[in-house]
């Protein structure tokens, strides 16, 4: 079905088009009826399948000409996905009058409280940000006709629930709500049986399921060996992009300037860098400047990095959830991709649950030319010892360098 076929307005379709937009997705096609008749909506969707334009697109066609109040809100957990959702809507919105602003902390409140006094009709925020304005009184949302709560589970995990009820309380009673999250906890559920109105579910793709365009890989190695066999990765493999995960801002660091040091061209992206620092490192790595972009799970969820060619988990992720968004950053829009991730024996675990999370035996790999030290990992390998748990195997220092391999004896009493 084409874009025409869905009742959109013609300024819309004209945004569309200019887009380069051909036909709309499967999250499009559901939820953009739905909206334009008035259905609040929950919506999940593996990354890269179009949910802004989803949520936006029927919005939009809805809002007709510029009025001063604000009768959309967007709220975001993160300033960079308010930045890419306030860009979405403008790219959209570009042949119509309709004023978009964003408001998100870490940043001045000059510019913000300027496009606030001249008006907007979406407000894309996060959740903090909103509040001091509320505050402040230099806004308003007694107008907002169209709430949408975008990646609601990620605002769960930062604490922004309580901050999400009390910005609803500020809105109409009588509005259109939708909500987007891979998940749904109960306290999700609290919130939407507090704040939607009958809403009808869709979801595309199982919650999940890794892309089936990416390959994932497990690169076993010893703990020391960690930073070589990731260097030796980059050496060996064809890359358009990589983006690799680390589990701390101090690691990113470190990883970066290890990269940087070999002739890479690199960017870093965590909580600690500033906004400038953080839109630097974004727009450089999309626009080919950067090669390699190392970063926190930040990064993780939402950020439009298209065309994403290598996902390296340079640490396995401890919630099997963050794998799924850490690899969802390729293979998007059914591009192929290589998600391959570094495992040290204390990852077991997390290994175990991610491969159960997803239904999914993962490959374990050997990189060709890479000189090995002897890990438990590899004697878990071996015929007979793949279910061993990790206690009942121990890795034993040679003299001569090296590991020896092997079951751990039990002394009878």
């Amino acid at each position: 079905m084409a874009f025409t076929k869905l009742g959109l307005s013609a300024h819309v379709l004209d945004g569309v088009k200019a887009m380069g937009y051909v036909e709309p997705t499967p999250i499009q096609l559901r939820a953009i009826p739905l909206i334009l008749s008035g259905k609040d909506i929950i919506g999940s969707a593996q990354t890269g399948t179009g949910k802004t334009a989803a949520f936006a697109l029927p919005i939009l066609t809805q809002l007709g000409h510029h009025q001063p109040r604000p009768r959309v809100l967007v709220l975001e957990p993160t300033r960079e996905l308010a930045a890419q959702v306030e860009t979405a809507f403008r790219d959209l919105a570009r042949f119509t009058d309709i004023r978009i602003a964003v408001v998100y902390g870490g940043v001045g409140y000059g510019k913000q409280m300027d496009a606030l006094r001249d008006g907007v009709d979406v407000l894309v925020a996060t959740p903090g940000r909103l509040l001091d304005h509320l505050g402040r009184g230099t806004c308003k949302l007694d107008a907002v006709q169209f709430v949408v709560l975008d990646e609601a589970d990620r605002m769960l995990d930062m604490g922004f629930l309580p901050d999400v009820r009390r910005i609803l309380e500020k809105c109409p009673r009588q509005r259109h709500t939708s909500l987007f999250s891979a998940t749904i906890p109960p306290q999700i559920e609290t919130l939407i049986e507090w704040a939607m109105k009958n809403p009808d579910t869709i979801e595309v793709g199982a919650r999940r399921t890794p892309a089936e365009t990416v390959k994932h890989v497990i690169y076993q190695v010893a703990d020391d060996q960690k930073s070589d066999l990731l260097r030796a990765l980059l050496d060996q493999v064809q890359y358009n992009s990589v983006l690799i995960f680390c589990r701390t801002k101090h690691r990113a660091d470190r990883i970066a300037q290890l990269l940087k040091r070999n002739n890479h061209a690199v960017a870093v992206l965590h909580s600690n860098r500033t906004q400038r620092e953080r839109e630097q490192a974004l727009d450089g790595f999309r626009n080919g400047r950067f090669e390699v972009l190392v970063a926190t799970d930040i990064a993780a969820r939402g950020l439009d990095i298209a065309k994403v060619s290598h996902v390296i988990n340079y640490d396995v992720p401890q919630h099997p959830e963050d794998y799924v968004h850490r690899i969802g950053r390729t293979g998007r829009a059914e591009h192929s991709g290589d998600a391959f991730t570094l495992m040290v024996a204390e990852d077991g675990k997390h290994v175990v649950a991610i491969e159960r999370f997803i239904s999914q035996k993962i490959e374990r790999a050997t990189l060709e030319g890479f000189n090995y030290q002897y890990t438990a990992l590899f004697e878990r390998n071996k015929p007979g010892q793949e279910d061993q748990p990790p206690s009942q195997v121990r890795a034993v220092r040679l003299s001569g360098g090296g590991y020896y391999c092997g079951p751990v004896k039990r002394r009878r009493r």
